[in-house]
């Protein structure tokens, strides 16, 4: 048919017009995979842009962000007018005049080329092509990429065809804001908001013209004009786009002078940590929503998402000042127990033969030297003993060393870590969460990953099956030497429970006090009762979800589990009974600012009411009754406005672990501290049992949300029952003596306002005809804060008086 067309001129212009048709056409399909994929129309009213989400706290403190590429769009009215101008005169100064290909500037890039002056021709709408759809990867161009020389001829024809359609898409300025929005900074920053924050510490409107000069001189050279790298560079290339700015009428002549003059001025954002990673909320929260990501078709990384938390920012402060302000004398106190010794010991308190080199092979380090030396440990252990320069953590900032690889495993494996997590108990919304000391270092989250023996943090469910059994806080046991013999695993076995202090004191005392005090023989009397079947079900229906060995000891804490459950099964108690699923994320909005998911808690009845109430009120015995192992929080501002406080020590076997739970009427909080590495520990229970570690960052914490006048967490009683308490429960247990100084413990059935505790001069002799005080104090709980076993300390005061210290109950 073109033979038909005479003027020879037409018919080889219609000849090149059907030819463009019919190369467009195949490049668009595909054809026999020649060409790669193409945007499609849906892609182009849909461009595909990574955006970082982010995580905000209930209070909207920005706390972390997830991101593949650190990108964080912005319309186009938020971006300076200097900006957009210095963009358009460097890179594209004839931008509102073309329709996406300026081939005025591909014919001058030609000529320019040829000359020696190498200049590019792609027009903003080109490189935003580009930056959305990857037309410059590998797999953007098919079977044609192997041919030499065409692959590029074909990226560009793609690349117009796709600015094309840009510009038949959008206007101008949606085409500037995508891409500012997409263009990269490098150090993973994309976008202009990123890198304004970055650079200048600004919002992306608030930028002047020599600091959008600065940012966009750098899209020549990245790392060659990055400000802070190479800042002489940097400065020369801002200069240059003033000038291209000044030439394209953009900046006055004065204006140029003025900026021209002015220093680079960088101020640096934090962006950077906020992306890090190095954070276990940040870390809590992607795992927490892994499985809604999968069922509704998100990807936190790319879908520009904001995470709305239950995490309030105060008390997330709090919680990581009180750690981090206990953590540092205990690091201290377990250095100190071990100078000059290898703590590393089995539990005969042997050295562990061999302990670093296994900790070594486990590392990447030693996997990289095995294969290198082909497992020479001759060349290996060198190697990992050779001293060079690096820098550790240490409670008083990173430190510059020379170590060795064994000697940072030995610094590293001897820290104390540590996990919090503060709940409220009513909605199940998670107000702190710390999974460990320093997650650049320590990765392992101690909150819900790390699983831990729970001591006698655990003992309260031996005492809640007790309670359902139909026993009484009043009910009582004897102190006395328990054998118990029991079938495991068709093997019988017989189980012979000693007191921490080895001493059995022939007392008798009620399960408020038993519990309070902690008394392993009594807890396993009540255990053989009721069936160690019971307890285990009374733990697993308040909220402890790991799998607990049914053995007479499992109500001394002999499984592990982790801070995430125990504060679930605590909070329990002072729910009513009823047990709430604990929630970390509120809500969800989209990109556009859909709401797109909400979190709320489902409730369980778990127990009864009464029964509940009953254990929030065992609990506050550890404060109340003689000898309660939570009574150091005396050294604490927690005790105004008839304020009560229940919660139990615990501490594993050797001090591997210590433990505290406590509950108030407002938050339920689990604290655990030890080293990551179970055969390292303290030597004994004045360092390392629970009501010396985990107890006093409780305190600390507890004191800070107290005074801190911007929460709503105040000062005052447990709720009252919201049923009729059926069984006895008031029972006052008798005095006892403390030989550790002239202070008697006792309870008595009143308060005075405002005052936890009240001193009365007493007449000693008469005191001691009245309680007929035995020569020999028998010993008490490790977790007690006194020192047992010793005689009646009795230096006479004036008068031969002595004073009494009450601690006071409703």
């Amino acid at each position: 048919m073109f033979k038909e067309i005479r003027n020879r001129y037409i018919r080889y212009a219609v000849i090149v017009i059907y030819v463009i048709i019919l190369i467009v056409c195949m490049v668009e399909v595909n054809f026999l995979w020649l060409f790669g994929y193409s945007p499609t129309a849906k892609d182009i009213s849909k461009p595909i842009q990574q955006v970082a989400s982010e995580v905000y706290t209930a209070d909207n403190v920005l706390i972390g962000r997830y991101y593949r590429e650190d990108r964080s769009p912005v319309p186009y009215d938020s971006i300076s007018l200097d900006v957009v101008n210095a963009l358009i005169a460097t890179e594209d100064n004839r931008f509102f005049k073309h329709h996406g290909v300026d081939f005025f500037a591909i014919l001058s890039s030609i000529i320019s080329t040829a000359q020696g002056d190498r200049r590019g021709g792609s027009t903003i709408t080109q490189q935003l092509a580009k930056n959305l759809y990857r037309t410059r990867y590998n797999q953007a161009v098919g079977l044609l990429d192997k041919v030499p020389g065409i692959r590029m001829l074909v990226i560009k024809f793609k690349e117009w065809l796709t600015a094309y359609k840009l510009e038949g898409a959008y206007d101008k300025k949606d085409i500037i804001a995508m891409y500012l929005n997409t263009v990269s900074f490098s150090n993973n920053a994309y976008g202009i908001k990123t890198v304004a924050k970055r650079y200048f510490n600004k919002e992306t409107q608030e930028l002047n013209a020599p600091e959008a000069a600065v940012l966009i001189g750098m899209l020549k050279g990245t790392t060659l004009y990055n400000p802070i790298r190479n800042p002489e560079r940097s400065l020369e290339r801002r200069n240059v786009v003033l000038g291209q700015m000044q030439k394209e009428g953009f900046l006055s002549v004065e204006e140029y002078e003025q900026s021209r003059a002015a220093e680079l001025g960088l101020q640096l954002g934090e962006i950077d940590e906020l992306g890090s990673g190095d954070s276990y909320l940040r870390t809590a929260v992607e795992r927490w929503l892994a499985s809604w990501c999968e069922e509704n078709g998100y990807d936190i990384y790319v879908d520009g998402l904001k995470i709305y938390t239950t995490i309030d920012s105060r008390v997330q402060q709090h919680a990581e000042e009180a750690m981090a302000e206990q953590m540092r004398p205990l690091q201290r106190r377990l250095e100190n127990a071990w100078q000059g010794e290898v703590p590393w010991r089995d539990s005969e308190g042997q050295v562990i033969e061999g302990f670093l080199e296994n900790l070594a092979a486990r590392t990447t380090y030693y996997q990289q030297l095995d294969k290198k030396y082909q497992g020479n440990k001759d060349s290996i252990l060198y190697y990992l003993n050779l001293p060079k320069a690096m820098e550790i953590f240490t409670w008083d900032g990173l430190k510059q060393v020379q170590y060795s690889s064994m000697d940072s495993l030995a610094h590293y494996a001897m820290m104390l870590n540590a996990g919090l997590m503060t709940m409220d108990p009513y909605n199940g919304e998670i107000k702190a969460w710390i999974g460990g000391i320093n997650h650049q270092y320590y990765k392992y989250d101690h909150v819900f990953q790390a699983k831990r023996q729970a001591g006698s943090t655990f003992k309260p469910f031996a005492y809640l099956a007790a309670l359902e059994a139909g026993m009484s806080p009043c009910d009582k046991y004897v102190d006395k030497f328990v054998r118990i013999t029991y079938t495991e695993n068709d093997e019988e076995k017989t189980w012979e429970p000693k007191n921490a202090d080895w001493v059995f004191s022939g007392r008798e005392m009620s399960l408020r006090w038993a519990m309070g005090r902690s008394v392993n023989s009594i807890t396993a009397q009540i255990t053989e009762q009721i069936g160690w079947d019971k307890v285990v079900d009374a733990a697993h229906r308040c909220g402890i979800t790991s799998p607990l060995a049914s053995v007479p000891s499992v109500s001394l804490g002999s499984n592990d589990v982790s801070v995430f459950e125990m504060v679930n099964a605590y909070a329990t108690f002072m729910n009513r009974g009823k047990k709430v699923e604990p929630i970390l994320v509120s809500k969800i909005v989209d990109f556009n600012g859909n709401v797109v998911a909400t979190f709320k808690t489902k409730a369980t009845q778990a127990i009864s009411e009464e029964v509940a109430w009953l254990m929030g009120y065992m609990l506050r015995g550890s404060m109340e009754e003689p000898e309660g192992t939570s009574q150091a929080l005396w050294e604490w501002d927690l005790w105004k406005d008839k304020n009560q406080i229940g919660g139990k020590t615990g501490t594993s076997s050797d001090y591997v672990d210590g433990w505290y739970m406590g509950v108030t009427k407002d938050l339920v909080t689990g604290v655990w501290v030890g080293c990551d590495e179970r055969s390292i520990h303290f030597k004994n229970s004045q360092t390392g049992e629970g009501s010396r570690t985990a107890l006093p960052v409780f305190g600390r914490f507890m004191e800070k949300i107290y005074h801190d006048d911007s929460l709503a967490y105040e000062y005052g009683p447990f709720p009252e029952p919201g049923v009729e308490i059926s069984r006895k429960y008031d029972c006052p247990s008798p005095r006892v003596p403390r030989p550790d100084s002239t202070l008697l413990d006792t309870i008595v059935p009143f308060r005075l306002p405002d005052s936890p505790s009240l001193e009365i001069p007493v007449d000693i002799e008469e005191l001691k005809k009245q309680l007929e005080i035995p020569k020999q104090v028998p010993q008490g709980d490790k977790e007690s804060n006194t020192h047992e076993g010793q005689p009646l300390h009795q230096e006479p005061q004036p008068n031969n008086k002595i004073r009494i210290r009450y601690p006071l109950k409703k």
